[in-house]
């Protein structure tokens, strides 16, 4: 039994009646004093004053249990006796109340679950004997009594009048909020069943696998919960001030959003998390607004399996092969649904053909017409889908940001202690990725620095230094040396060699491309492995078909089975990489570049180009810039990629790299976010072709005129945004050089991007070379971590400043320029006091972001400078009535920095 679906449903109109029977009601002459009043003067069953018998009182705590039992579908599991238990418990909890040496005032500012907790264990032997499921139903019942309560104070005229103000709002939202969950709690009928469908998405989703991990040792998953590091995603791009926030907290104030992410940037793993975290109910305050909710997992690279059509909401569990979707009750799917209890996580856009991408778009549009209040979160590859894809349905636009040093260093660190291996080596490795360019820029996405991690240990330190090369090795690593130093073969046991393993296993990675398919039915693969082993006798002599199919699946740590009758791989990464080899090696280049405007075979495209000899490369890079048969908007996209694939090209014509890097220059600056994306996917190569800031001609003759002369000033703008968009996400020290040219332009959003990718490059590098010369005009900037406070404190601070890392208080004092600081902006928490910003007599303005319900504000009444406080427009304010007058309390959305 869960505790909060206990009482929650206990709607307001039920309660309050019987609660108010407690309390004396206030007669004439009540009210003449101006202060609190102890508890033990307000009760109606002791004193002088006594109203209510002791049986009355027993009378009402029956009440309260059995309505609850009631409407919580209870009343059959529970006993009579273990009731009746129950309602002696509560009465005996309540009872308390008459000898609490409390004032009204204090009880409000404890809250009701604070309240709550005081009384119980004030009676800790009320629940003596009782069962666990009696004492849930005690614990929720006097949660819910004690915030009608407290809600009864509020409306006392004897209470304070300020703080009857403020307390009350405080306690009408508390109690709206109570109210509802309502909503969100399940029927009885459908209660058992969520729970165990609850306890199916907890297993099947609570755990990761790590790549190479198993090579020293550890378990070959991760318990989710341990290996979840959290990422930031970027917000809408287009907007003055992007911001950066947690993708954990995509979905907190917003019910629709499509996250893009490149190959292995943690979005099916982010699904996972949410799914998990929702179902599992154990969420921290931060995590609330999951609360309630069911979470439905769709990757469609598997409700689409073999051509099927994208299912109808009944359809979900039976979609994805959930073993208990037919003892779901009748109707539940639309009970979920039509309260806005559904979480909706629909997984890879990009993994469905793109011909199919409109009716997914269409399907979508169709359930959420039906079923529009509840939570949506789509995923796709950033090239997939084109920006405001699905905008018309009000979908928030986020991109998942490279990781950043501190994520990079965690994961590190994590890893390792995971495997069960030294620190040492982990530092060892932090060294080597901060020392190579190209090995850290291969590290900014949580599959590469997982494979990164695996060959450093499995190579005793020695690290590869191209992509291929570490696809290779890592290739290696998982298809032959792990069997070999496991020591898992046996005499008799079917052995294959590492040549005939890969091409094997890249023969169905390429049926898979051909066809669209992100997954293989199962007899397809078995069939397909047939018709190949005939060319390859000295497998053959050893298995069937069938046999070898069960053998490449259990030993090449590449193929996974998702359902009895499906396979796929670990990571469409591996599938893309080996399909590109068996297509240079099928000499299929005019198929290559006949479908290299499709997105689904840009990464193949790449990889094609380092698996190809020079003449190969030559031959599939030409046919890429000079295809005449696509569009406008197609023939860039072919530019960008082949400039992309230059960086895979280890050796090549010099003539045709010119003309490559040509193509690619005449769509520089790039002048929109779906151009700056794709920039960013060419990579380090085209920071060469970046230029700097243009500006306005000054001499007369060559004057515009004024309307003319704005829109090309407006245009020279977006241009100077969008190319120091794309540059930021390269995020290597070679952008640095790049950005630099910027830092004295004027645009608040060329300046915002600027200050806010700080924390992907070297912090003393970046910020001597672009941070301190910045104007701070009307812009925050960000610090993540004491090194970047402290290089601020050495620019001559900032008057304006962010905290987006973790900080104690007593660090931010000593390393932020007092006498500077006018506005801060706290993302990160530090503590509920705020006393401490009385360091800073010029501070006129504070932001306080937080997903936390409530902020008590009394603490700045110190901080007399103070004058504006900025706070989430959902957020319960406390304390407000001791701000003096100057100070004002700003409810209202937050966004940007």
């Amino acid at each position: 039994m869960e505790p909060a679906a206990i009482g929650a449903r206990l709607a307001s109109s039920v309660v309050s009646p019987l609660i108010k029977k407690l309390f004396l009601s206030e007669g004439p002459g009540a009210g003449l004093v101006d202060k609190p009043i102890r508890l033990s003067a307000l009760i109606s069953f002791r004193g002088e004053k006594r109203i209510l018998s002791e049986k009355d009182l027993h009378q009402i705590a029956e009440e309260l249990v059995r309505r609850a039992a009631q409407s919580t579908g209870v009343e059959d599991v529970l006993p009579t006796f273990e009731k009746r238990a129950v309602a002696n418990a509560v009465a005996d909890s309540l009872r308390v109340m008459g000898t609490l040496d409390m004032e009204d005032v204090q009880a409000v500012k404890l809250g009701h679950l604070g309240l709550s907790r005081h009384l119980r264990s004030q009676s800790r032997t009320a629940t003596l004997g009782l069962s666990s499921d009696a004492v849930t139903l005690h614990t929720s019942v006097m949660n819910t009594a004690c915030l009608h309560i407290l809600n009864f104070f509020t409306q006392r005229s004897t209470f304070v009048p300020r703080t009857l103000v403020e307390q009350s709002r405080s306690i009408e939202e508390l109690t709206l909020k109570i109210d509802s969950l309502i909503a969100r709690a399940p029927s009885p009928a459908d209660g058992p069943f969520e729970d165990r469908y609850a306890g199916y998405i907890a297993a099947k989703h609570g755990k990761l696998s790590i790549f190479g991990l198993d090579l020293s040792g550890a378990p070959e998953t991760w318990r989710l919960d341990a290996a979840y590091l959290s990422l930031d995603a970027a917000g809408d791009a287009t907007s003055a001030g992007p911001a950066l926030l947690s993708a954990d907290h995509v979905l907190a104030g917003r019910n629709r959003v499509l996250l893009r992410g490149v190959a292995g940037s943690g979005k099916t793993t982010l699904v996972q998390w949410l799914a998990v975290s929702t179902a599992q109910k154990a969420l921290d305050e931060r995590l609330l607004y999951l609360y309630g909710l069911v979470p439905f997992v769709l990757p469609l690279r598997t409700l689409t399996r073999g051509g099927a059509a994208l299912p109808a909401p009944h359809e979900f569990l039976s979609g994805v092969d959930c073993p208990i979707a037919a003892l779901q009750p009748p109707g539940w799917f639309d009970r979920v649904l039509r309260s806005g209890r559904g979480l909706i996580l629909i997984d890879g856009i990009d993994e469905i053909p793109e011909d199919d991408r409109n009716d997914a778009r269409r399907w979508l549009q169709e359930l959420i017409s039906v079923y529009p209040a509840n939570r949506w979160l789509v995923t796709s590859r950033p090239s997939a889908v084109q920006e405001h894809w699905l905008m018309d349905e009000d979908f928030v636009e986020l991109d998942l940001a490279p990781m950043s040093r501190d994520n990079i260093a965690e994961f590190v660190k994590r890893w390792h202690q995971a495997a069960g291996i030294s620190d040492q080596y982990a530092n060892e490795l932090l060294r080597a990725i901060r020392a190579k360019q190209d090995l850290g820029r291969l590290a900014t996405n949580p599959l590469m620095c997982g494979l990164i991690c695996a060959l450093h240990q499995d190579r005793r330190g020695y690290l590869p230094e191209g992509r291929k090369e570490i696809y290779d090795a890592a290739l290696s690593m998982l298809l032959f040396r792990r069997d070999r130093e496991r020591g898992v073969y046996k005499s008799g046991s079917i052995h294959i060699s590492e040549a005939h393993h890969i091409q094997l296993i890249q023969k169905l990675a390429y049926w898979m491309i051909r066809n669209g398919r992100s997954e293989m039915d199962r007899s397809d693969a078995v069939d397909l492995l047939g018709w190949a082993l005939p060319t390859m006798p000295k497998v053959a002599e050893q298995g069937t078909a069938e046999e070898v199919y069960r053998y490449l699946l259990i030993r090449s740590g590449l193929l996974r089975e998702p359902s009895a009758d499906s396979m796929d791989f670990i990571h469409r990464t591996f599938q893309d990489y080996l399909g590109a080899k068996a297509a240079v090696e099928g000499l299929d280049f005019d198929f290559l570049i006949g479908n290299a405007h499709l997105d689904q075979w840009e990464d193949v495209i790449r990889m094609a180009v380092a698996h190809a000899r020079p003449t190969e490369r030559t031959r599939l890079l030409t046919g890429l810039i000079r295809r005449d048969d696509v569009s406008g908007h197609g023939m860039n996209r072919l530019h960008l990629l082949a400039a992309a694939c230059l960086e895979h090209a280890t050796e090549l014509d010099p003539a045709v790299r010119a003309e490559v890097q040509q193509r690619a220059a005449a769509l520089i600056p790039p002048r929109s976010v779906d151009q700056s994306r794709a920039l960013t996917e060419v990579g380090p190569v085209v920071l060469d072709l970046l230029p700097g800031p243009r500006e306005l001609p000054t001499d007369g003759e060559t004057a515009l005129a004024s309307e003319e002369a704005s829109s090309e000033a407006q245009l020279m703008a977006d241009e100077a945004y969008f190319t120091v968009l794309a540059a930021t996400r390269i995020a290597t020290d070679a952008a640095i050089t790049v950005l630099a040219q910027y830092r004295g332009h004027q645009d608040p959003r060329v300046r915002t991007e600027l200050v806010r990718a700080w924390s992907r490059f070297d912090t003393d590098l970046f910020g001597k070379e672009v941070v301190a010369h910045i104007s701070e005009e009307n812009i925050y900037f960000p610090v993540s971590n004491l090194r970047e406070l402290r290089a601020l404190h050495s620019f001559g601070g900032r008057s304006r400043i962010k905290v987006s890392g973790e900080f104690t208080t007593v660090d931010f004092v000593n390393s932020c320029r007092s006498d500077r600081l006018t506005h801060l902006w706290v993302e990160a928490n530090m503590g509920g006091t705020w006393g401490w910003l009385h360091n800073f007599p010029n501070l006129r303005s504070l932001t306080i972001e937080t997903l936390m319900p409530r902020i008590d504000v009394s603490t700045l009444a110190q901080v007399l400078s103070l004058r504006t406080i900025r706070v989430p427009e959902a957020t319960v304010v406390i304390g407000r009535d001791r701000l003096p007058p100057s100070m004002e309390v700003v409810r209202e959305r937050l966004s940007g920095i």
